[in-house]
């Protein structure tokens, strides 16, 4: 839960900054989010391995992880893209429960 506050407040940091930033401090920083989402990856697995298997409702890891990947992949394609273009983006699913 740690990391997903510190992705937040990155994030809601970067937002506010992102009119004066350098364009270099901005990957820098758009980085530092990529390598978060990465190591939640180690806290989702946690997760599922405590999980109850026999819950009548239960989380769907699959679906974070796809989620995640998306949002991940995003900023990496805007950290690596020549210029600002715009692009299709895919909806996140959101709904957890299953």
């Amino acid at each position: 839960m740690r990391s997903l506050f510190l992705i937040g407040f990155t994030w809601i940091s970067l937002t506010c900054a992102s009119a004066y930033a350098d364009r270099d401090v901005e990957r820098k920083a758009l980085a530092g989010i990529v390598h978060e989402l990465e190591e939640l990856q180690t806290l989702i697995d946690r997760a599922e391995q405590a999980a109850d298997g026999d819950a009548r409702i239960r989380f769907r890891y699959d679906w974070l992880r796809q989620d995640l990947e998306r949002v991940r992949s995003g900023i990496q394609e805007h950290i690596d893209a020549p210029h600002n273009e715009p692009r299709a983006v895919k909806p996140l699913r959101g709904d957890y429960r299953r």
